[in-house]
């Protein structure tokens, strides 16, 4: 079996939120109903979250679609097609979030936040401004 890195990114789905208990053959039975998988690899260390490989790419979205928000392994999960980065890239760019890649409602998220930061720097270059104009 090849490692987690090396699958298909179109058929990989990255699962998240997963529980310290979660099994791996709770997640094949959950993820099987919408297709043939190839691989599922569970993280142990630290524990929290799973890689799912589909035989095809459209069963894959087809599951990211079905389980996102639902519960597996006693909690309520998050799914999301894998970007192939690890968590380490994400924090040598400065973003956040899992192995996930974004193509969901969790992508919405940082627009908002990245809107209040610019908009609280103007406000500072503003009244830096405003203090300049006013001697």
């Amino acid at each position: 079996m090849s490692r987690y890195r090396e699958w298909d990114l179109q058929c990989k789905v990255y699962v998240g939120n997963l529980g310290s208990s979660a099994s791996k053959h709770e997640i094949e039975n959950a993820f099987s109903k919408y297709g043939p998988l190839r691989n599922v690899w569970v993280a142990r260390n630290p524990p929290g979250f799973a890689f799912v490989e589909f035989e095809d790419r459209r069963d894959a979205e087809d599951a990211v679609r079905g389980l996102d928000g639902s519960r597996c392994c006693g909690t309520r999960i998050r799914v999301e097609m894998s970007s192939g980065r690890s968590r380490r890239d994400d924090r040598k760019r400065g973003g956040g979030g899992g192995g996930g890649g974004g193509r969901n409602r969790y992508r919405s998220r940082s627009p908002r936040r990245t809107r209040s930061r610019s908009r609280s720097l103007s406000r500072d270059r503003r009244s830096r401004s405003d203090s300049r104009d006013r001697y």
